[in-house]
């Protein structure tokens, strides 16, 4: 027969390109067929040449229909067609046409086809070839009645399956006769809809079955190859999820056995072509039952080619030239086709295992295949950009691994699954991992129902998808800008980036916390009693990007940051890093464990004081937590690395505060009880804001704020309302480093550390004082007595008070000077 010049693809996908592919290793020229609905599809485009087919017909009657394949091929002036599988592959009507117009089939001729093709003739052929069969009935009528009678003398469980068809379509499993009609109906339906012929027939249903199947190859001169054997036992819903070849189960006698039935089967017909021998085996008696002859290449071939090096489309086309089965493999007899190593094959789908297995559908955006050492890759469309439409098979790419022991393939699969990173679609990768993995699979347990009572096989976790959200925000970003910068000028070119200071691993001084471990709670606040230095807490950690960064400073950034304070600001007093809205955020947003949080944290600055924010019987949460809750979360946060406790109440409750207070205390932990008000929004001109001078210790929550500083809350006044220390949130544009010096000089000894700028929301104007100072009445000549000088135009306000008077034993309290810039039109037009 002479060679061909051109061949004709009737298939789409993965299978299509497949074809193309050997076709023009022999120097074929190739032609694709596609459907209005698959016109990106690559199987397009791999092609030498391209026709649409199926004007006026749906997406896939366009690929069933037999006069449009035919007038492409005509058209293009192709010498053959090769159906691929599924669609056309199995109907002997195409065989008739291509013959009628003298194009060659690649494939079995249709007399064989119509021998093998329909289940149920083949199975009248096995049982004259003396392979043993499944009882099963003959192909159903349309009586139901004699159906049911059918049913009935071969006996539940059942399987229905199509006669011309395979891949699951059509099948149905039927376990009394309750269900009988409704799974006939469904099962012709199916099969209709996809091999354009409804038939089918009842089977008697192994319980415990695994799956075998063999390879065959036949040439004209009526010779026949078996190139061995798969395991396809891993099946959902009767379609193939993972292959093997060869089974890893079977002796080498059992092997020999099922080979032996298959080439006496198909010899029975003069099979010609490349066709496979299904059967089932029963995991009790070890016995083989002839299921069909599926007389076209299968979706695993993959995996044969693998292990005896015979490329199986390559033969098809060979041997439709007339070729020999030694001309077409390379190999000259049966007994040198040898098994080498061991191959698996899994299918990645665009299916969501969560939801059922729905396919899914929609444009692929980020598509990174696998590679390495024994991968082999057989794609369809797919690509970064790929739309997946709803029409067709949800397929995308075919992935073979090989290796020497089934072991090793097991765990080349495993790795090139997880470098899979596909994204826009759902897909089955988390699943097939998991099956790779589970002890049944391993051990070669499982049967045809391993998926199907196996629920573990679908507890995995959800994919972060990290990169595609962060390359997505960077192109915003560099394409866009970002929104807060908008108007704003660029830093100068010449601009010196910021370097990070240079740590010397693993040294630090002796700070605080070393402090509070030798002296205790009460030997910390003498020590600061006795300080003349400014004492100041940095609240970055906590405070700075709540107000910055909407608390979404990650537990990686400040521990790695961490090491830093501990080496080069040892002299601080305390780090604020826990606490208030922190511990929420971590939780709820960042998905992180606050708890993990605060003991890495404690591990990297060992030296520094750590100190939380709690908001009193609120603990770090937003309403009243039972006494016993509030005093076992400040037990275990003092446990877990917290040295310091800042307890508030928002509406200055003192009683509301006393049980987490107590709770500090028992802990042996440091207690600032903090007290709120609220000072004047910011103006353009100098102003002065007296801080409220508190019950022991003292910090703001945004109490509204009020026309003249009156203590508030509940409780009298103490003679230990001594010691202050404010502490600042400053609007974006102020200087909040202004008012240091002034609290040097009016005799405070803590300062939190005002890095704290840009507060969104409204906050600016409020001043928040915490008591942690030193005695004022104590510094002579530090504080004022009396009214403060007058200035022109300045209309001085609060300098005398008699409640703070009350508060400071006949004292007025000292005059914070806090200079503020304007924050911009944001804070413009508000009361004054």
């Amino acid at each position: 027969m002479p060679e061909f010049k051109k061949i004709l693809v009737a298939n789409r996908g993965e299978i299509a390109i497949r074809v193309m592919r050997a076709a023009t290793e022999l120097g074929k020229r190739t032609v694709a067929v596609y459907a209005e609905e698959d016109k990106l599809g690559l199987h397009r485009f791999k092609a030498d040449e391209a026709y649409r087919i199926g004007e006026g017909l749906g997406p896939v009657q366009a690929y069933l229909s037999i006069p449009e394949i035919i007038r492409v091929a005509k058209m293009s002036g192709a010498d053959a067609i090769h159906p691929g599988y599924g669609l056309l592959s199995e109907n002997p009507a195409l065989v008739d046409a291509c013959e009628a117009e003298g194009i060659i089939f690649i494939g079995p001729t249709a007399a064989t086809m119509r021998a093998l093709g329909d289940k149920a003739s083949a199975r009248k052929v096995a049982i004259q070839a003396g392979v043993p069969v499944i009882p099963a009935t003959e192909v159903l009528g349309d009586d139901m009645e004699a159906i049911k009678r059918e049913a009935a003398e071969i006996g539940y469980p059942l399987m229905l399956k199509a006669s011309w068809g395979g891949g699951g379509r059509g099948m149905r499993p039927i376990l009394s006769e309750d269900e009988l009609e409704t799974k006939v109906l469904e099962g012709r339906r199916e099969a209709e809809a996809a091999f354009g012929n409804g038939e089918g027939y009842l089977e008697k249903m192994i319980l415990r079955a695994r799956h075998v199947e063999v390879q065959i190859l036949g040439d004209k001169q009526g010779h026949i190859y078996h190139l061995w054997e798969r395991d396809c036992t891993v099946q959902r819903r009767n379609q193939k999820v993972v292959e093997r070849a060869p089974a890893p189960y079977l002796t080498q006698e059992q092997r020999e056995e099922v080979c032996e039935m298959a080439v006496r089967l198909t010899s029975a017909v003069n099979y010609e072509c490349a066709g496979t021998v299904e059967f089932l085996m029963d995991m009790d008696s070890g016995k083989f039952y002839f299921i069909e002859v599926n007389p076209r290449v299968q979706v695993e071939h993959t995996v044969t080619e693998e292990v005896t090096g015979i490329d199986i489309v390559r033969a098809q086309i060979l041997i439709e030239e007339g070729k020999s089965l030694a001309e077409a493999t390379g190999v000259p007899s049966q007994d040198q086709i040898k098994l080498d190593g061991h191959a698996l094959q899994c299918r990645v789908t665009t299916e969501d295992p969560a939801n059922n297995f729905i396919p899914d559908y929609g444009r692929i955006q980020t598509y990174r295949s696998a590679t390495g050492p024994g991968i082999r890759l057989d794609g369809g469309t797919a690509y970064s950009g790929a739309v997946i439409t709803r029409y067709y098979d949800s397929l995308l790419t075919k992935v073979t691994a090989r290796a020497p022991t089934p072991e090793m393939a097991i765990a080349r699969m495993d790795r090139a699954l997880r470098e899979f990173r596909i994204r826009g679609v759902s897909t089955n990768i988390d699943f097939v991992v998991n099956l790779l993995k589970h002890p049944t699979f391993l051990s070669n347990e499982y049967t045809t129902k391993f998926i199907d009572t196996t629920p573990e096989l679908f507890q995995f976790g959800q994919r972060q998808d990290r990169a595609t959200k962060i390359l997505t925000y960077i192109a915003d970003i560099t394409v866009n800008g970002h929104p807060e910068t908008a108007g704003r000028s660029k830093p100068a070119a010449d601009a010196r980036k910021a370097k990070p200071p240079v740590q010397m691993l693993g040294t630090w001084q002796a700070g605080t916390r070393q402090l509070l471990d030798q002296k205790g709670p009460k030997g910390v606040a003498d020590w600061m009693k006795a300080q003349t230095r400014l004492l100041v807490t940095d609240t970055t950690m906590r405070d700075g990007h709540q107000s910055l960064l909407a608390t979404r400073m990650r537990s990686i950034d400040m521990i790695n940051a961490a090491p830093a304070y501990a080496q080069m600001m040892p002299g601080l007093l305390s780090v604020e890093c826990w606490g208030g809205a922190t511990f929420d955020v971590a939780y709820r947003f960042l998905q992180e464990c606050p708890w993990q949080r605060l003991r890495d944290i404690r591990e990297r600055m060992p030296n520094i004081m750590t100190q939380m924010l709690l908001r009193a019987s609120n603990g770090v949460g937003y309403t009243n937590y039972p006494d016993n809750v509030v005093r076992a979360f400040v037990l275990q946060a003092a446990e877990s690395g917290v040295d310091v406790f800042r307890v508030f109440d928002s509406l200055n409750w003192v009683e509301n505060m006393r049980v987490a207070m107590d709770a500090v205390v028992e802990a042996n932990k440091v207690c600032e009880a903090a007290i709120c008000y609220t000072g004047r929004h910011p103006r353009p001109q100098p102003r002065q804001v007296r801080p409220q001078v508190l019950r022991r210790h003292g910090q703001g929550a945004g109490g509204r704020r009020r026309a003249r500083p009156r203590p508030q809350g509940h409780g009298g006044p103490s003679q230990s309302l001594r010691r202050t220390c404010p502490h600042q949130g400053a609007q974006g544009g102020g200087r909040p480093a202004d008012p240091l010096p002034h609290a040097r000089h009016v005799g405070r000894r803590r300062r939190d550390d005002p890095r704290r700028l840009g507060r969104r929301g409204g906050r600016g104007g409020r001043r928040h004082g915490r008591l942690l100072g030193r005695d004022l009445a104590g510094l002579p000549g530090q504080h004022r007595r009396g009214p403060a000088p007058h200035r022109p135009g300045h209309r001085p306000r609060h300098r005398r008070d008699p409640h703070d008077q009350q508060l400071l034993g006949g004292r007025a309290p000292a005059v914070l000077r806090l200079r503020v810039r304007p924050a911009g039109p944001r804070l413009r037009g508000l009361p004054p």
